[in-house]
């Protein structure tokens, strides 16, 4: 080796705390390296003296087992003075070494945090979109709520078996009040074929009676003091005039009388009616049981 090839440094000066080799050794290790003056030392190691020759391979050395020492690898490329490489090149790689060493031996003494979570979410954490009201299920053990069905209306059904519109009211009104009442469709016939036969199913008031004439009726009728659609008479106890007058009334009581007669549902219509109205012409009843029945089906049907 050349004498302009050795390495021009200062000895090595005791620290702060009188430990020695706070600087390179002339094997090319690097001692001290966390020691104070370290870098300054190293660095004006590396730099070339005015006039000096171009660092030989003992400086690249050197400048490469300090790199190693602090953790960094690098690669030099060694240039023979053939490809006519300058004195310059080598001291710009060797500070560009020096600089590179420096930045990871400082980085070592940085605190390492972890860095802040990405905020792009990843593909397997993407969310599925919330399920609209129309797709929600009913929870296990709760019923939905039912909407209650309106009601049906009753159908007022057309006059059938001959009768007129008023005929047919009042017979409606029959039915209907039996109904309410729970009775046998047998005792809606029977009713409906007395009243053909007493009233020709039309509310009358009586011409002998002037007061059943201040209610609302259909017409008169001169059998005594019988009014209404079954001729009752209040002079017999059936009720007021008032109350004869009013159809329900009078189905009521002519019903309530039937329940009572003792095997009322086995007898024939005509007698069955007869125990009831206690009439001069007992057999009178039996023409109207046909048509009684079709009107009284004529009317159950639609409300049932």
């Amino acid at each position: 080796m050349r004498d302009d090839d050795k390495i021009h440094y200062r000895p090595a000066s005791t620290s702060v705390d009188n430990r020695k080799g706070d600087g390179v050794s002339p094997g090319g290790l690097v001692a001290g390296s966390e020691r104070p003056g370290f870098r300054r030392r190293l660095r004006q190691a590396l730099t070339l003296r005015p006039g000096a020759a171009r660092p030989g391979r003992t400086t690249i050395a050197l400048a490469s087992a300090a790199a190693c020492c602090l953790g960094l690898v690098t690669v030099v490329e060694l240039r023979t003075p053939d490809e006519g490489s300058a004195a310059a090149d080598s001291s710009a790689a060797s500070t560009e070494l020096l600089r590179r060493a420096e930045q990871e031996h400082a980085s070592r003494g940085l605190a390492r945090t972890p860095s802040a979570p990405s905020a792009t979410p990843s593909p397997s954490a993407s969310t599925a979109p919330a399920p609209t009201p129309a797709a929600e299920k009913t929870a296990p053990g709760k019923s939905t709520p039912t909407k209650k069905p309106t009601p049906r209306k009753p159908v007022d059904p057309a006059p059938v078996a001959g009768l007129t519109v008023a005929q047919m009211n009042n017979a409606k009104k029959i039915v209907r009040t039996g109904r309410a009442m729970g009775v046998p469709r047998r005792a809606l016939v029977i009713a409906v074929a007395t009243a053909m036969q007493e009233s020709n199913l039309y509310n009358l008031a009586s011409g002998a009676l002037p007061e059943s004439q201040n209610h609302p009726n259909q017409g008169l009728g001169w059998d005594h003091d019988s009014v209404g659609l079954f001729q009752q008479r209040a002079s017999m106890g059936w009720g007021t005039v008032a109350q004869l007058m009013d159809p329900a009334y009078a189905t009521r009581k002519f019903l309530t009388t039937l329940l009572a007669v003792p095997g009322w549902q086995q007898m024939r219509l005509t007698d069955a009616a007869q125990a009831v109205q206690v009439s001069g012409f007992p057999e009178a009843y039996a023409q109207h049981e046909s048509r009684a029945t079709v009107i009284v089906a004529a009317i159950v049907a639609p409300a049932t």
